[in-house]
């Protein structure tokens, strides 16, 4: 894949102002994509379109909470307005969890991380898709392996993210004359500061990291592979060499998958 695949291409991504959208703002910056990025904290976003900017992409930066309808539809008419278009949608924002289902206090916790995760991509793409059926765009959603096969502390997490699969899947169907190609990435455990704001049992963040950061995969890498699967536009990527073995072992071993579900997360990586 060269810079080409990308020039001037108008890529919308939540969840832009850290992490995996971050990484995947500037390296599509670096490509001289036109982007518009969207998150809630409108400083940590300006920096990261301002980075945009100075490499060879140009950026806008939207605040958008993606559980409000209309801060979605806002953020996709803002990205028309700048550029006149839009090829590809990233749904990348989203919020985790830590805590067994049964610590759980107060069930709010889940009907937000299902807001944030699903219904957050939904809103998003609603808005975005008459556009990229024009554009016979790309949409991309950023899952997780709890989107395969379900993780103990995970269990509103994992049912989100199962939730977006279920949806971008039935989308592929849907949209695949009109050549709108979706592809859906699973990665495992990335070095963010996703797990520092995980939601534990109370209902509030962690303040730290239950994962050991230094021992999983860097943003920065995890971005490259989402960027060559969207060029490719590949029906779905599954990261790591533990993730593909597992879905294959649980067609055959489920609960041996259960096991080593327990133990990753024991482990912290």
């Amino acid at each position: 894949m060269t810079s080409i695949e990308f020039k001037k291409k108008v890529v919308a991504i939540t969840g832009a102002s850290s992490g995996i959208g971050k990484a995947l703002a500037l390296q599509l910056a670096q490509q001289g994509a036109y982007l518009a990025l969207g998150a809630r904290n409108p400083k940590k976003l300006e920096k990261v379109a301002a980075l945009c900017r100075k490499s060879r992409g140009e950026a806008i930066a939207v605040t958008v909470d993606v559980t409000n309808e209309l801060q979605c539809k806002i953020f996709i008419e803002k990205t028309i307005a700048r550029y006149h278009r839009l090829d590809i949608l990233i749904n990348n924002a989203g919020i985790t969890m830590w805590a067994y289902f049964e610590n759980i206090e107060n069930l709010d916790i889940l009907r937000n991380i299902m807001e944030v995760n699903y219904m957050g991509s939904v809103n998003c793409t609603y808005y975005a898709l008459p556009y990229l059926i024009k554009s016979k765009g790309r949409l991309v959603g950023i899952s997780s392996l709890t989107g395969k096969s379900g993780v103990p502390t995970r269990s509103g997490y994992a049912a989100s993210k199962h939730a977006m699969a279920g949806f971008f899947d039935t989308l592929r169907i849907e949209l695949q004359e009109k050549g709108v190609s979706v592809t859906m990435i699973y990665p495992g455990f990335v070095s963010t500061e996703i797990r520092k704001r995980a939601i534990g049992p109370n209902g509030k963040p962690l303040g730290k990291s239950p994962v050991k950061e230094m021992q999983v995969m860097t943003p920065e890498k995890c971005a490259a592979i989402i960027i060559r699967a969207v060029a490719k536009r590949k029906r779905e990527i599954v990261m790591t060499l533990r993730g593909k073995l597992g879905l294959w072992v649980k067609l055959i071993a489920p609960r041996l998958v259960d096991k080593i579900a327990r133990k990753t997360i024991e482990s912290g990586r």
